[in-house]
């Protein structure tokens, strides 16, 4: 018997340690932005890429934490796609300072902004508002890619809004650096002047509301680039500019001179002591999850992977037993867990619950330890393996709804950071209801086996076909079995597609797709971001009970 346990352990430790390694093969790729030609190019003028100046900027004994390597994945692809939406999004830190920084991919179509694009670059401005740290853009870009412009400039969640937040941090007091290392035209010339401090590089930068081209066809003017708005106009006579800095590494070194000047910065105190390991391995993680997803675990297990070696302590542990809640701590910092439990359970009743069901006892549970971990200002940190409410005429009878709604009504009032780690299934209102990305988590990561949709591929599959079939018949059309069969095929194959993680994160429902190892780092980071900005009081309004 042990050693057909010992095979299951490894199966699934082979399945996701696979899945890792695509995901890394994957990366690889985006990584190489525009391809090995573009940055040649972008070597031969001087320049460094958007990845290489990142690297030089961060500090290098400090942890960091990619946002949105994934935006666009298969994306775009009639435009010849746009590797991490033409935008890199790190946070880390740069003398000593947590910060956001953001770098425009001039190897990506000139740096130009597609749809994904500036959702990416209002989730890094998002992320820097909500955690109130500095944030500084490394501008490389030609402006909004014209074919797609309907799709980037004018709407409330667009290209504008970018400005917008430009005003709203400096108001907040959120330090904003800018520095201009490449183009900067058109709209885009107002972000670094409506940014705190901004920056120059010589002959490379420039800045314009309308290049050469333009000039010369709306007025007539020949002027050429450097005289209409190079490093000299604008730092020397227009004045727009604060520092000419002569290449891309001295910029960069003067945004570490200029941050590490910055005052002390405030915090809200969130306890932490001194880290522990877990007191399991993370290696076990791999083994835990099984590798065929419709199989039951114990979350307890994963979750003993992830927290300090002896740190935790469950809540209501024998009630509402499909949902784990539990304070422990992860790198040393408190948290509250909030986890759906995979295991199928029984009640003190000698009833039967599934395993990743939400039944009402468990929200309930739920919500109110919610409630409690914002009356003692302790982060939250949720781990989804949720197929959703239960359903049926006795869970309708008991008021399933209303108990789910008291659950998502305390998960949107929150007001303590919150953290999102989708380990497999996040479907339907059980996806609201543990913070998915609609609840403003700080940050939402998936791990290479999540799903995410409004219900799994097979059960969606048959709503669908049954939908078709039944349109089908009204039509005078008798499908038959073959039809039926086909059909369902087609159906699944669409929606699997749709649930996929890398589905999500090329549409920014997730901020990654990480190794689960990875976990405690990006959690730690998250709260560590988060301990900078004020929590405000805690209030649920009105629900029933």
């Amino acid at each position: 018997m042990a050693k057909e346990i010992d095979l299951e352990k490894s199966s699934n430790e082979d399945v996701h340690r696979l899945a890792v390694s695509k995901l890394q093969h994957r990366l690889e790729e985006i990584y190489v932005g525009g391809g090995g030609k573009k940055i040649e190019k972008h070597h031969s003028r001087g320049k460094i890429t958007a990845r290489e100046r990142i690297d030089y900027l961060l500090d290098t004994d400090k942890p960091r934490f990619e946002i949105g390597a994934l935006a666009a994945y298969q994306m775009y692809e009639e435009y010849g796609g746009a590797p991490a939406a033409g935008v890199v999004v790190e946070m880390g830190y740069v003398s000593g300072r947590l910060v956001i920084v953001v770098a425009n991919d001039a190897t990506v179509k000139a740096g130009a902004w597609f749809p994904m694009t500036g959702k990416k670059n209002l989730r890094a401005q998002e992320i820097a508002m909500e955690n109130r740290i500095p944030i500084i853009y490394l501008v490389d870009s030609a402006g909004v890619f014209l074919p797609m412009q309907d799709q980037i400039f004018p709407d409330k969640e667009h290209f504008g809004r970018i400005f917008r937040n430009n005003a709203r941090m400096s108001a907040m007091g959120i330090y904003q650096i800018a520095a201009v290392m490449g183009s900067c035209v058109a709209g885009g010339a107002y972000l670094p002047i409506m940014s705190d401090e901004s920056m120059i590089v010589d002959k490379t930068g420039s800045i314009f509301l309308a290049g050469p081209y333009l000039v010369k066809a709306a007025i007539g003017e020949d002027v050429d680039k450097e005289t209409l708005g190079g490093a000299t106009t604008q730092s020397e006579i227009s004045g727009i500019i604060d520092h000419k800095m002569p290449d891309d590494k001295s910029c960069l070194d003067r945004i570490r001179e200029l941050v590490d000047g910055l005052g002390p910065q405030s915090t809200n105190g969130f306890t932490r002591e001194k880290p522990a390991m877990p007191a399991t391995e993370s290696k076990v993680l791999y083994e835990v999850l099984p590798g065929d997803r419709a199989k039951p675990y114990k979350m307890k297990d994963l979750i003993e992977c992830l927290v300090d070696e002896d740190s935790i302590s469950y809540y209501k542990d024998r009630y509402g037993k499909t949902i784990i809640c539990a304070n422990a701590r992860i790198d040393g910092w408190s948290v509250g867990i909030v986890a759906n439990n995979r295991e199928v359970v029984k009640t003190r009743e000698g009833e039967m619950q599934f395993g990743g069901v939400i039944y009402s006892d468990s929200a309930d549970k739920a919500a109110r330890f919610i409630m409690l971990c914002n009356q003692k200002k302790v982060p939250l940190v949720f781990l989804h393996d949720v197929t959703g409410f239960m359903v049926g005429k006795r869970s309708e009878h008991g008021g399933i709804i209303k108990d789910g709604a008291k659950m998502v009504n305390a998960v949107a009032n929150s007001t303590v950071p919150k953290f999102s780690v989708v380990v497999g299934n996040s479907y339907g209102a059980g996806n609201y209801a543990m913070c998915g990305k609609a609840y403003d988590p700080r940050l939402i990561v998936a791990w290479p086996s999540a799903r995410i949709a409004v219900m799994g591929g097979s059960q969606a599959a048959k709503v669908l076909t049954q939908i078709q079939v039944s349109s089908m018949k009204a039509r005078g059309e008798e499908p038959d079995e073959k039809k039926e069969k086909e059909l369902l095929e087609e159906m699944k194959n669409q929606y699997d597609q749709q649930t996929s993680p890398y589905y999500a994160a090329a549409r920014l429902w997730v901020d990654a797709i990480i190794d689960p190892a990875e976990t405690r780092k990006i959690i730690s980071l998250g709260i560590e971001a988060a301990d900078h900005a004020p929590v405000e009081s805690f209030s649920t309004g009105v629900f029933q009970v």
